[in-house]
């Protein structure tokens, strides 16, 4: 069972991870509305997180050999995949649907440990994900402007299903035969190469020599005053990719995917109240409300115990053990 300050340190780490996530939207839009592409935005805001975390990449280059599939995998799902088919779901159907159907991910994350890796989940932690993804209703307003495009929902699945490649890839030490747990790899190593994959994934599709660079350079509009377009990609860079997903994959080890993915879900109230504040974009009522049932299900999920299954428990608790959640491409 995990001890309490690892525990107290995974849910500060998780939190961290969701208000580093959830500032992502409010630094890109301005970028956006000043002339990027969508597309471009998020190809920016990988590879600028890969070409910081390269001198990691460097020293970690042992995990090309011991990990490879790790690292592919963490590129594919947890960095390309989210963001691709979150933004390809934006382009049909209402952000707000997007938003709630892709944080679908912690309830299919509890059915990955309770059907695939045959671990028992808390009560608390299924009440938790029901009361986040209520709350993450009201937070979204899902019933504003709903509109059914069979396409657009399997896209914003598809994001939901790369979110649970996050998580799930955040803790690799699943047990061998037998109920021994592999060594994971370094956190850093695993998210400096997820990010290097995510950038050549990316480039495919975003194809950034069609960019307009000349919006860099300029300055954009967020709430009537004028903010440096590179001080904001580098707020996108620095703090809600590098930090974020630093962040959040550690939390993962000293959690579990399914509580640190409940905790994940206060990423779309983080981003609604920040732009309130930053976009001047109000909340209403029923907003408010869903936000203080999201952190209700956060709260009820993350103190719960995981229930120990006979052959060990469902994730280690090794804090000097860390790699690849979480962890919102946003």
């Amino acid at each position: 069972m995990q001890a309490p300050a690892g525990r107290k340190a995974g849910l500060g780490l998780a939190l961290a991870s969701a208000f580093a996530f959830g500032g992502s939207g409010v630094a890109a839009k301005p970028l956006i509305e000043a002339g990027l592409d969508p597309l471009h935005v998020v190809w920016l805001r990988v590879a600028g997180a890969a070409l910081v975390m390269s001198p990691a990449a460097w020293r970690h280059r042992r995990l090309l050999g011991q990990r490879p599939a790790l690292l592919a995998g963490f590129g594919l799902f947890a960095v390309a995949g989210v963001q691709a088919c979150y933004f390809a779901a934006i382009a049909r159907i209402p952000v707000g649907v997007a938003l709630l159907v892709e944080y679908l991910a912690p309830a299919l994350v509890l059915g990955w440990v309770r059907f695939v890796r045959r671990r028992p989940v808390t009560r608390a932690a299924v009440l938790g994900v029901l009361l986040a993804a209520a709350g993450l209703a009201c937070v979204v307003e899902v019933w504003a402007g709903l509109r059914f495009d069979l396409l657009g929902l399997a896209l914003a699945l598809g994001a939901a299903c790369c979110q649970v490649g996050y998580f799930v890839l955040s803790d690799p030490g699943a047990p061998k035969g037998g109920g021994e747990r592999r060594e994971p790899p370094h956190p850093v190593g695993v998210i400096a190469y997820g990010l290097l994959a995510g950038t050549l994934l990316l480039t495919l599709v975003a194809r950034p020599w069609g960019m307009d660079w000349s919006v860099l350079g300029g300055a954009t509009r967020m709430n009537g005053h004028e903010v440096p377009a590179w001080l904001l990609l580098t707020w996108v860079v620095l703090v809600a990719t590098v930090l974020a997903y630093l962040t959040g994959v550690v939390s993962v080890r000293l959690l579990s995917p399914q509580v640190a993915g409940v905790v994940a879900c206060l990423e779309a109230v983080v981003a609604t109240v920040l732009a309130w504040v930053l976009l001047g974009e109000h909340l209403s009522g029923p907003q408010l409300a869903g936000g203080l049932v999201v952190l209700a299900g956060a709260w009820i999920a993350q103190s719960a115990a995981p229930k120990e299954a006979l052959s060990g428990p469902v994730v280690s608790g090794h804090a000097d053990a860390v790699p690849p959640r979480q962890r919102a491409a946003r």
